[in-house]
């Protein structure tokens, strides 16, 4: 636990002020209708918006799970989520201007627009609860845990005090201000989280244990874990860090602001713009800031943390695990002593490499089930002074209020908008819809809140959001632009992949088929995908087509183009409608093409940086020049699709 100055204290108070007074005087205008609490009637800039998705995706869970995933596997296995910049381009390049094209309230409602009957009417009441509920809830459970092992490391608050006065403040803040005082308050909400993070790198990384980033990553418990490639002749390991992600994982998984073909929160800012340009500029902008810029700072403390926090020898952990085996046999045939449950403890940590950690941290401190090497990013923290603590300590509270906020605004909206207005009460006036949302927003704080308590660990939730969306992604793509896709292809996507995950998930069947013998463990996600795409795609030509007049209407309002309505658009000229009223030249071809120049390039500022960083400066500099090539080809890219926008 650290002593907050007067200094410190003034710096938090005054941001939590300034947070409230915000939510307070929007919150009039953000109470007149749905429109103005959940889209802040449509009409924002790209600046702001893309500066909310970045403020959204800061979380106090994100820095947690990066110094989780470098201090187990070193800085190459963030390509678990860099990978996921490819489905971040996608929907700047192709999806943004459909999705502000569609006019709708929520993503959800889509499924209003694209497919019809009650197949369409199930899906959307289905979807709502299941992801502005469940998924949701599960989101937003590992950032409250990050709060939690924050508070209790840096203040010395329990779990329920952490969880009760975080969760009422940006509840209240939420209910108030709508999504117009979440996305003002995140422009705050950016600079403060910025500061803070780049702060907090640069005085920890010029500790006196750590010496410079010179020493840092040329220590021996850093310095085989600085590449930012896997071991390219560690087979298994490139396949799971690297190949996986980039082949299979950016495509078929659906995980919450970077779902394939846009979605959620994401989706939501989308809809608020004032037009399809600035749905463009914004999410282009929070691809740069997300995956080339904002890392580092986290990546540096969590080097850092390798330092002062080291991880046990190979040796150690494994004598350990086989100990921590031997008693968890014993344990099973009788009720171990007080002296043996503690040494069973320490054989579990030392096997996890976290014995370090435990001393540093006892459980009087932080109770034995939240240690983890995500504790690391917390400790870390500890040790800044006076005043750059109060900034960073606010920094972190800006970074869950925003994420929570927008959670709690997304999740509500389609509480509201997709299942209570649809399926509860369709006469329901602006006002009782309003005050649903309200008490939604409420509702879903209490249930994370209660979940959090009882997690351990921020991987935990990142895995299993990805396993259970396994396989529905490419659904996401390809239902803008094939016209076969229907209301049932999602379903049974839906179905299969979280039935599957949970088979393959448990440990009887682990054992049985991922195991030296049968198949590696890498093989389990790719399978999964295989099976539920297999399954969605066979269910999609087994079922009916949409409705002629569902797909004609969709394609009338969208333009989306392309070869996969080419049945669509016969069709309808042999029924003398016209549906097809852009004739400019289909765009998704530019599109694609600026996706991969625009990872080029993003990807090109993140290696960049990094060797910048780490003084390896040919590299650095071919690196910066391959940015520079690439931006200008981007820029004679973007013009030509931006002629394309009506």
């Amino acid at each position: 636990m650290i002593t907050l100055s007067t200094l410190d204290l003034i710096l938090i108070f005054s941001f939590f002020t300034i947070t409230l007074v915000i939510g307070i005087v929007v919150s009039k205008k953000s109470g007149k209708n749905t429109n103005e609490f959940f889209l802040s009637g449509r009409n924002m800039p790209w600046w702001l918006l893309g500066l909310s998705m970045v403020a959204t995706t800061f979380s106090t869970d994100t820095p947690n799970l990066v110094t989780d995933i470098i201090r187990k596997g070193g800085v190459s296995g963030n390509w678990a989520w860099w990978a996921f910049l490819i489905t971040g381009l996608l929907t700047v390049f192709v999806y943004a201007k459909l999705w502000r094209k569609s006019n709708v309230n929520t993503d959800i409602e889509f499924y209003a627009l694209r497919y019809g009957g009650k197949p369409a009417h199930f899906l959307r009441g289905f979807r709502a609860i299941y992801l502005g509920v469940i998924f949701n809830v599960l989101a937003m459970s590992g950032v409250t845990l990050a709060a939690i092992k924050i508070g209790q490391v840096m203040l010395g608050l329990t779990a329920l005090e952490t969880v009760g006065i975080a969760s009422l403040v940006t509840v209240i803040f939420s209910a108030i201000g709508g999504f117009k005082g979440v996305v003002y308050t995140d422009f705050i909400l950016f600079f403060t989280a910025m500061i803070g993070a780049i702060g907090a790198a640069y005085y920890i990384v010029n500790l006196p244990e750590v010496d410079g980033i010179t020493n840092l990553i040329s220590h021996p418990q850093v310095s085989d874990k600085i590449s930012l490639l896997p071991d390219f002749d560690n087979t298994e390991l490139l396949v799971l860090l690297l190949i996986i992600p980039l082949a299979v994982q950016w495509w078929s998984a659906w995980y919450p602001g970077a779902e394939p073909g846009g979605g959620g929160y994401i989706a939501q800012r989308m809809l608020a713009a004032k037009d399809e340009n600035h749905a463009i500029g914004a999410t282009f902008f929070f691809n740069i800031m997300h995956y080339a810029l904002r890392p580092w700072p986290w990546i540096l403390v969590a080097l850092a943390s390798l330092v002062l926090y080291p991880k046990d020898d190979a040796n150690t952990m494994e004598a350990a695990k086989h100990n921590y085996i031997k008693m968890l046999t014993i344990s099973d045939t009788r009720e171990l002593t007080e002296g043996e449950q503690k040494q069973m403890d320490a054989y579990y940590f030392a096997s996890e490499g976290l014995t370090a950690i435990r001393e540093a941290f006892p459980e009087e401190v932080v109770q034995k089930d939240k240690i983890g090497h995500d504790l690391a990013y917390s400790a870390m923290l500890t040790r800044l002074p006076s005043g750059l603590l109060g900034i960073v300590l606010a920094s972190l509270i800006a970074a869950f209020m925003s994420t929570i906020s927008t959670h709690l605004n997304w999740g509500s909206s389609y509480i509201v908008n997709d299942f209570y207005r649809q399926q509860v009460n369709k006469n329901a006036s602006e006002k009782e819809l309003v005050l649903v949302g309200r008490v939604s927003t409420a509702l879903l704080m209490v249930l994370s809140a209660l979940l959090a308590l009882l997690l351990t660990n921020a991987k935990q939730i990142f895995d299993y959001i990805l396993m259970f969306g396994a396989g529905t992604g490419l659904i996401f793509i390809l239902r803008w632009f094939w016209w076969r896709i229907n209301a049932w292809s999602e379903i049974s996507a839906m179905f299969a992949s979280g039935i599957i995950s949970i088979i393959f998930n448990l440990k009887s069947v682990n054992l049985v088929l991922f195991n030296e013998e049968m198949l590696p463990t890498w093989s389990k996600y790719p399978i999964i995908v295989g099976i539920t795409t297999a399954i969605w795609i066979g269910v999609t030509y087994l079922t009916k087509p949409e409705d002629n007049k569902v797909l004609f209407d969709f394609y009338k309002k969208i333009q989306p183009g392309g070869p996969g309505w080419k049945t669509t658009l016969q069709t309808a000229e042999k029924e003398g409608i016209t549906i097809k009223t852009d004739f400019t030249t289909w765009s998704v071809p530019s599109g694609i093409l600026a996706m991969l120049v625009a990872c080029v390039l993003i990807y090109g500022v993140l290696f960049a940086t990094g060797y910048w960083i780490y003084g390896n400066y040919t590299l650095a500099i071919i690196l910066t020049i391959v940015v520079i090539v690439a931006t200008y080809i981007l820029s004679k890219l973007w013009m030509k699709i931006k002629s394309t926008i009506l």
